[in-house]
């Protein structure tokens, strides 16, 4: 275009829609990916875990076991009532959702079912696998689940003997231990059993007999089961096996100096 001799240049810029509009899209890409990446690994690990796990896992998010918000003493297990601190359980032993004011752990009706003996497993526990290492005092205690119940052994360790060497007289832990397995076996309504067991060479000669010095420790693991809760007509049995039940391949192993406390899963007729 001419005008007075000059010549003007007129550009035009084609603006092309549906051009670049940044990245956002790629997050979102991204997030979608990492969802299903986490979805099938959680199918995957589901289909390789056991039923008990898996119970475990349900329990996380609909516990069958009520912890209170509130705790009287501190953070570990053993140090208050912060192992299981509600009377009552949300399902009753068939899982059928009961009235909690009259549930229990394992109720007046309780056919020792595992699902039932594995609450209160859980309960002793802490609910947690790493509650071991939030109270080494864990330690002195492991857990079965057998034909006849749970079996809950309380053991020495190494430098932290239940009594002192050939007597009868309790250290303080024992004590402890024993006091809150009763707090929660109080909470059920199954007999109980109580088994004293010995170290293969724990009395010598001029000892006190094994026999009569399993059975005394059988004994004041029953009286402090029934100063923690527990009634004592719910005991079917307390006995002593001095050195003839051990629990390891050496019969000397400080292990086998251990109480066997029993959450029967039946009712005597």
């Amino acid at each position: 275009m001419e005008k007075g001799g000059n010549v003007i240049i007129v550009k035009r810029k084609n603006v092309i829609a549906g051009g670049h509009h940044g990245g956002a899209w790629k997050v979102a890409y991204a997030d979608f990916v990492t969802a299903m990446m986490a979805f099938f690994l959680l199918m995957w690990l589901l289909s390789t875990t056991d039923e008990k796990t898996k119970l475990g896992l349900a329990d996380y998010f609909s516990p069958t076991i009520p912890i209170s918000d509130s705790r009287s003493g501190g953070d570990a297990p053993f140090e208050g009532d912060s192992v299981l601190s509600q009377d009552t359980l949300k399902r009753d032993e068939t899982g059928q959702k009961g009235d909690p004011a009259k549930d229990s752990l394992a109720g007046s009706k309780a056919d020792g079912s595992d699902a039932s003996l594995y609450d209160v497993e859980q309960a002793l526990l802490g609910g947690s696998g790493d509650a071991m290492q939030a109270d080494p005092m864990l330690e002195h205690i492991r857990t079965r689940v057998t034909d006849e119940g749970l079996i809950v052994e309380v053991f020495d360790t190494p430098g932290s003997p239940l009594f002192a060497a050939d007597g009868a007289v309790p250290n303080p832990i024992f004590g402890r231990l024993v006091g809150m397995i009763g707090r929660v076996l109080s909470r059920t309504e199954n007999p109980v059993a109580i088994t004293g067991n010995l170290a293969k060479g724990d009395t010598g000669r001029g000892g006190p007999d094994p026999w009569r010095l399993s059975s005394d420790r059988a004994q004041l693991a029953r009286a402090s089961l029934v100063a923690a809760g527990v009634d004592d007509a719910r005991l079917a049995r307390v006995t002593g096996k001095a050195d003839r039940s051990p629990a390891t391949e050496d019969p000397h192993d400080s292990r086998n100096r251990r109480i066997e406390i029993t959450l029967l899963r039946h009712f005597p007729e």
